[in-house]
């Protein structure tokens, strides 16, 4: 939680704009609104590019700035590079550059914010999808049942990524058209879990006198019913968020995940099989999601154990 506390001020940690310009007794604030050069005494009336030098010797003549620690954003190019690109870790590229001359430390920080919140938005809305219907079909049966797992029976069996990337070739992939597509198979995960606990408890003397007292259904599912099978639900939940992670990461390695230019570990990851001269590429972002996979199933499991009414007890 803390690595992705910190990954949420990612504009802060990295990037090529400074934090704050204080320039002929004048405050500007570069991260949050664009200034054009003329602002600092300059000639174009474009946004200022605060890593030139005739800007920054404009800036200091009046004032000063305050950067980043790290002095490049995602995108940014570092042109004054040693040698070629990719180049090695170094003073100024901490991890060194990809091979189009960009921060690797950078896109890792960014990349792992974008990795983490896809990972809990799709976690977050297949499971509420997942105990929903398996909820219904285990309280109902009969019909529902019957039906419900016929229809996932046959939708599971399509594979969720030669869709992806045959739906790639027509759509131009993005955050929220992933998340969508993944929403369509992740579900399915929770379903038979759901159901087999509604399955067991339906039958208990407590439900039967709820149902005798004429309490609804859904306060029935959701008040009585719903804690036991949200243990096993919370047992499923880690492995949907690493697949989920995971499955974003071959996407992009693939070349068929986010848009040209995204941060992305996958794509890293491609440079690093690209370009074995520089093992610093694929290093990097190995260590980073296994670092990140590890603790993304510690934490589901502690969610586990806290929500385990056995537990507790």
């Amino acid at each position: 939680m803390v690595l992705f506390v910190i990954s949420l001020f990612a504009e802060i940690i990295a990037n090529d704009k400074p934090l704050l310009v204080e320039y002929d007794s004048h405050w500007y604030f570069p991260i949050l609104q664009q200034y054009a050069e003329t602002e600092f005494g300059g000639e174009f009336d474009a946004e200022a590019d605060y890593t030139d030098p005739y800007v920054a010797d404009l800036i200091n003549a009046k004032g000063f700035m305050i950067w980043p620690i790290i002095r490049f954003s995602y995108d940014t190019i570092n042109y004054d590079l040693p040698g070629p690109a990719p180049s090695p870790p170094d003073a100024v590229n901490w991890l060194g550059t990809d091979d189009k001359g960009r921060d690797v430390l950078a896109r890792i920080i960014y990349g792992f914010r974008i990795s983490v919140l896809f990972g809990f938005a799709l976690t977050v809305i297949s499971t509420v999808i997942g105990v929903i219907v398996g909820a219904c079909q285990g309280y109902y049966g009969g019909w529902a049942d019957l039906f419900g797992q016929r229809f996932i029976e046959v939708w599971s069996g399509m594979p969720t990524l030669f869709l992806l990337i045959i739906l790639s070739s027509f759509v131009e992939p993005n955050f929220w058209w992933l998340l969508g597509i993944m929403v369509l198979f992740s579900w399915m995960g929770l379903v038979g879990v759901v159901r087999a606990e509604f399955l067991r408890c339906r039958n208990f003397d407590y439900v039967r006198a709820a149902q005798a007292l004429g309490v609804g259904d859904g306060r029935i599912m959701l008040r009585h019913m719903l804690p036991n099978a949200m243990v096993a639900s919370l047992t499923m939940m880690p492995f949907i968020l690493s697949g989920s992670v995971t499955t974003l990461t071959s996407l992009d390695f693939l070349g068929f995940g986010l848009p040209a230019g995204s941060p992305s570990l996958g794509e890293l990851l491609a440079q690093g099989k690209t370009n074995l001269q520089a093992p610093w590429l694929g290093l990097s972002a190995f260590v980073v999601l296994s670092i990140m996979l590890s603790l993304l199933v510690f934490v589901g499991e502690a969610v586990r154990d806290a929500f385990d009414p056995h537990h507790q007890r």
